[in-house]
């Protein structure tokens, strides 16, 4: 895992563990380039935080002299922070790539990501065509755990989505938010509205989907 020294040291710590497995202190020290002291000080926090837990190295085959490595690992409370962790690395990330080839660029990787949710959307319908265009894209939104659900009213529907697994990035880059609304639009051939979103404070991401007008009955010209 390549780790950047934007991020704070102990989520960078905390995202060694996770991704590398268990350290011990001298392998956290040599890779984050910190002195032996400094990362005593950040262990010794996270320990004291609930966060990490040491215990024996596990040594398969012959062991040799001497006691054994103490190596860090996550406890519970340690995986649950990961996710500010990986939120962390992906800012500190998609900043360095808007420095370095342009805002352009984040949209770009924007439009990459969500490609997958509209093939799920397309698959769905070719093989449900019956059902309402909203329910493919809501069985699409399910396998990302956006925990997706529909609430009529009455100008159409309105789409929510009560968790959001990048909301933390999408507050520091709107244009997440922005790419997966005309994502919306252009699946359910709609103009959508979004009314709210977990990245902006609110409790659930909203769309509104209004219903579509009804044709107008032009008589023909004889």
């Amino acid at each position: 895992m390549t780790v950047d020294a934007e991020v704070p040291t102990r989520q960078r710590v905390v995202g060694l563990i996770l991704h590398d497995g268990p350290q011990t202190a001298r392998q956290l020290a040599e890779r984050l380039d910190l002195t032996p002291a400094a990362i005593r000080r950040h262990l010794t926090g996270l320990i004291d935080d609930g966060v990490l837990t040491s215990r024996e190295e596990r040594v398969y085959g012959a062991r040799g002299r001497g006691r054994p490595s103490k190596v860090f690992v996550l406890t519970d409370a340690g995986r649950a922070e990961f996710r500010q962790s990986y939120d962390a690395l992906a800012i500190a990330a998609l900043r360095r790539l808007s420095t370095v080839a342009g805002p352009g660029a984040v949209r770009e990787l924007a439009d990459e990501q969500i490609a997958c949710i509209e093939e799920r959307f397309l698959q769905f319908r070719d093989a449900n065509p019956d059902r309402p265009a909203i329910e493919a894209l809501v069985e699409a939104l399910e396998v990302d755990g956006y925990a997706p659900s529909v609430r009529p009213v009455h100008s159409g529907n309105q789409l929510l989505q009560h968790h959001c697994p990048v909301a933390h990035v999408a507050a520091a880059f709107p244009v997440l938010c922005e790419v997966e609304t005309q994502l919306f639009s252009r699946l359910l051939g709609s103009h959508v509205q979004r009314l709210a979103t977990i990245a902006h404070g609110d409790g659930v991401c909203t769309t509104h989907v209004p219903t579509p007008l009804p044709t107008p009955n032009i008589p023909k010209r004889k």
